[in-house]
This record gives structure tokens, sequence and C-alpha cells, in this order.
């Protein structure tokens, strides 16, 4: 027969080793999936893939399932409103996917350095999109360490390539060309 003693301490010691046990498994990376759509003054349209965002030991990956897009580099972003619908300015000029605000720049730096450099934390690394319109392969945001820091943003896929720098403005990376709402 066991006595009441016993059976707590060996409880206990269950419980304890399962604790310890659990606190030396790794924990599950987030991962999100966000459709890419084109976007006009009309709205979104043609969806274009998606870029799947992961947690990595060296920031935020972006892994590129993308199609029917122009070749060549493209600027990408993080923008700060999880929106890709259109935007009229003060000028009356509207703006495809407008309403995702200026690149993330929680630090208020108002300067485009690219990923690795001090200035907006939206700046991602430049897409190279293939002869047949396709991006495939896997970026890395090396300043973003969590995919809970994309959340309630938008990606923003831009029409021409980026120097990470503000001259040409924002990098020569121009109209915004395909958009997806990170949830």
């Amino acid at each position: 027969m066991i006595s009441t003693s016993s059976s707590r301490r060996a409880a206990f010691a269950l419980a304890v080793g399962a604790s310890v046990v659990l606190a030396g498994a790794p924990a599950l990376a987030a991962s999100v999936k966000v459709p890419m759509s084109v976007v006009s003054a009309e709205g979104t349209g043609a969806p274009v893939g998606e870029v799947t965002l992961a947690d990595g030991p060296k920031g935020v990956t972006l892994a590129l399932d993308l199609h029917g897009l122009p070749p060549g580099p493209h600027g990408f972003h993080l923008h700060a409103n999880p929106s890709c619908a259109p935007a009229t300015g003060a000028d009356g000029k509207v703006t495809p996917a407008g309403a995702a605000g200026a690149h993330l720049d929680p630090g208020h730096t108002n300067m485009h350095m690219g990923p690795e450099a001090a200035g907006h934390l939206g700046d991602l690394p430049r897409i190279d999109v293939a002869a047949d319109g396709t991006a495939h392969g896997t970026l890395t945001a090396p300043r973003i360490k969590s995919v809970s820091e994309f959340e309630g943003h938008a990606l923003m896929i831009h029409a021409g390539g980026d120097n990470y720098s503000d001259t040409p403005p924002l990098g020569g990376g121009g109209a915004r060309l395909a958009c997806g709402v990170v949830p």
C-alpha cells in the first residue's frame, strides 16, 4: 500500500520532470501566409501568389511564391496600415494601395536605408523577378525578429527597383504594384 505522502511526492516528481522536459523543448515558430494581389486605382486585382512569413534565427524570413510580375528588381516594403485599398491624396490623385500608408517607421527616422541599416523598419530586401515573371526563394528581414511585428500592416511590391537610399525618393521603387495585408 502506498501512503498519501508517497503518492504526493511521486505526483510532484512527475510534474517537475514534465516541466523540465517541456521547458527544454524548442518553441514552435510563428508562420503566416500573405496572399498578394496586383493593385490599381480601382482596388486589388489578380492574385500574384503569396509570401509566407516565419520566425527565423536571424530575423523574420519571407518565402516568396510569386508569379505574373514584370521581370527585374522590385522594391519590397512593409507599410504602416493594414489596407491595400486605393486612396485619394490632397491633390485629388488616386494612389493604388495608398491606404497602406508610408513605409513602417516606428522610430520616425524618415530615412530609407535598406533592410540592414537604421532607417525605416519596413525596408525589406529587394525582390528579383525572373524573365518568366516568377519570384521564388527566401529573404530575411534582419531587424524584424517576430512575425507578430508584421501583423496589422501591409506588404508592398513596388514597380521599380530599390537602391536603399533617399535619392531618388524611396530608393526608386516608384508605383505600388502588388499588395497583401498581414492578418
